[in-house]
């Protein structure tokens, strides 16, 4: 199945122009959009899910809910898309501000892209969770200490920019 992607500028600014995803390339001063969904329950507990045993990069590893962006979908539209696919989850209607934004630029590889960091509580227990099959063989509320501990493991992505939304959530 294609799925196009928006390529954006340094301003996060869509250049208008769409690539294949699977064949997607930045050069300088092109980016892809990603986000990611620290999702807490009522109790104060996070969803993370299990990667695939199949995935090319990462397979078996935790992590939190989250993609890329599709073409002329915005940052907040690809959250509540992602959650809904991944996790059988709505995000709120009404947009939340990311709590952490970041670049990462590696041009030798034309792995450009921005990723937007959203903290949503919503009100679930682990049994309303639905996984996408093709994403995810598990998943669980844990609480931070938990993540540390995976992460001490080796087997939690993300888990240094998830800190520092982190920090910018307990303040």
């Amino acid at each position: 199945m294609q799925e196009l992607i928006d390529i954006y500028d340094a301003n996060r600014q869509p250049t208008g122009l769409t690539v294949e995803r699977d064949e997607a390339f930045m050069k300088e001063g092109q980016y892809m959009m990603y986000v990611l969904a620290i999702i807490e329950n009522r109790d104060g507990k996070i969803l993370i899910t299990r990667r695939s045993l199949d995935k090319k990069w990462a397979a078996g590893w935790w992590e939190v809910t989250g993609g890329g962006a599709r073409a002329g979908e915005t940052s907040w539209d690809a959250l509540q898309r992602e959650v809904a696919e991944e996790v059988g989850l709505r995000a709120p209607e009404q947009q939340v501000e990311p709590v952490y934004s970041y670049e990462n630029i590696d041009l030798e590889r034309g792995d450009n892209y921005f990723v937007d960091i959203y903290h949503l509580h919503l009100d679930f227990e682990k049994s309303d969770v639905v996984l996408q099959k093709e994403e995810a063989i598990d998943c669980a509320l844990v609480t931070w200490a938990d993540i540390d501990a995976l992460e001490a493991d080796g087997v939690f992505l993300h888990y240094k920019r998830l800190q520092q939304a982190r920090a910018l959530i307990e303040r």
